[in-house]
């Protein structure tokens, strides 16, 4: 009964269980911790390397220049756990990281999750939370998260909307009276707008990048909308002919063009979202409207080009990475307010 008793004053912690990064954040404290979500193992099993340690920074930096004994694993895969034991490894390093203290019990722990979730996924993040050593654990919407640190006022009667872009889904939802009204979820975000870069370059360059390569040029001159003085950027991979490397230079309306298919998604998405809203609270939105949020929200020009194609204003968030964090860590600092909306794991203690 002491261990019960004792096991009750473990950390609360929000995390961010994101495809791409993974923030955790501690009342008080805020934001303490911000990695990628990436592992380090054997190649063919699931021991990860340097006694447990070869997480986040550290794994991210051997990705793609690993040999054949060493891989490098993501184990979420458009916002959802896919490999079950890595995502275990990954979550128990980065919550004893996270905790400064060595005494006490297990966190209580709020994860942000995507709203396409799966009753399978929803309980894949729950086990995999318990078996890195939580001792409670809470979902909440990424949508419902992420508006509430970009400081919306999802509480009051009017409509406020979020789209947030992540790594591998992007969350649109228009909220009022604390809840979600409408919502849709794409399973499209920064990894696909890579992934279309790599695509561009292959057809048009007949140049053979990486992931990383082609986020590097997403971030130097991507855009979403023409540009005032427009970029150019070096990028260096193999020839997809002969295999010799070499290097191309790329402007930024050709990445602006390899972008376009997972651009135009997520403004489908966020047009059958305003679709499904009741028309007051779609004239709510005239006047409130779009707030971007998560990593993709950094892309140049996302919120002229958003307003073209919806007649929303639109604006980025502050501090849009770390959206999804904060709010889940409001949650947390005021559970018994938001508990209604928040889903618990069958076994609470």
């Amino acid at each position: 009964m002491l261990g019960r008793l004792f096991s009750r004053f473990g950390p609360d912690f929000a995390v961010d269980l994101g495809t791409a990064n993974t923030l955790i954040a501690a009342p008080g404290d805020g934001v303490v911790l911000d990695e990628p979500s990436v592992v380090a193992v054997e190649e063919g099993t699931t021991r990860v390397l340097a006694g447990g340690c070869a997480v986040g920074h550290l794994a991210r930096q051997m990705l793609g220049r690993t040999p054949q004994s060493v891989s490098v694993v993501r184990p979420l895969q458009d916002g959802v756990i896919t490999d079950f034991e890595l995502c275990e490894a990954m979550l128990r390093y980065f919550l004893r990281k996270a905790q400064r203290s060595a005494w006490g019990g297990g966190p209580r722990v709020l994860v942000g999750v995507p709203g396409c979730i799966t009753p399978v996924e929803r309980r894949a993040v729950f086990n995999s939370a318990e078996r890195a050593g939580a001792r409670q654990v809470y979902l909440i919407a990424e949508a419902q998260a992420a508006a509430i640190g970009a400081g919306l006022p999802i509480i009051e009667p009017v409509a406020s909307m979020i789209c947030d872009i992540g790594g591998g889904t992007t969350e649109v939802a228009v909220l009022s009276l604390g809840e979600i009204v409408s919502s849709r979820s794409v399973r499209i975000g920064g990894d696909a707008m890579d992934q279309a870069i790599i695509g561009y370059l292959r057809r048009h360059y007949n140049l053979r990048v990486g992931q990383s390569a082609a986020e590097q040029l997403r971030i130097a001159v991507g855009s979403a909308y023409p540009l005032d003085e427009e970029l150019t950027e070096e990028v260096r991979g193999l020839d997809a002919i002969t295999g010799l490397p070499r290097k191309a230079t790329i402007t930024s309306e050709e990445v602006r063009e390899a972008l376009a298919d997972p651009l135009d998604c997520i403004v489908d998405g966020i047009k059958q979202t305003l679709d499904q809203c009741n028309p007051d609270l779609g004239a709510d939105l005239v006047d409130n409207g779009l707030v971007l949020a998560g990593g993709g929200a950094l892309l140049r020009s996302l919120e002229h080009f958003v307003h073209q194609q919806t007649g929303l204003p639109t604006r980025v968030a502050d501090e849009p990475l770390s959206a999804v964090a904060r709010g889940a860590l409001a949650c947390m600092e005021s559970f018994d307010k938001w508990r209604p909306v928040l889903q618990s794991s069958d076994n609470d203690i």
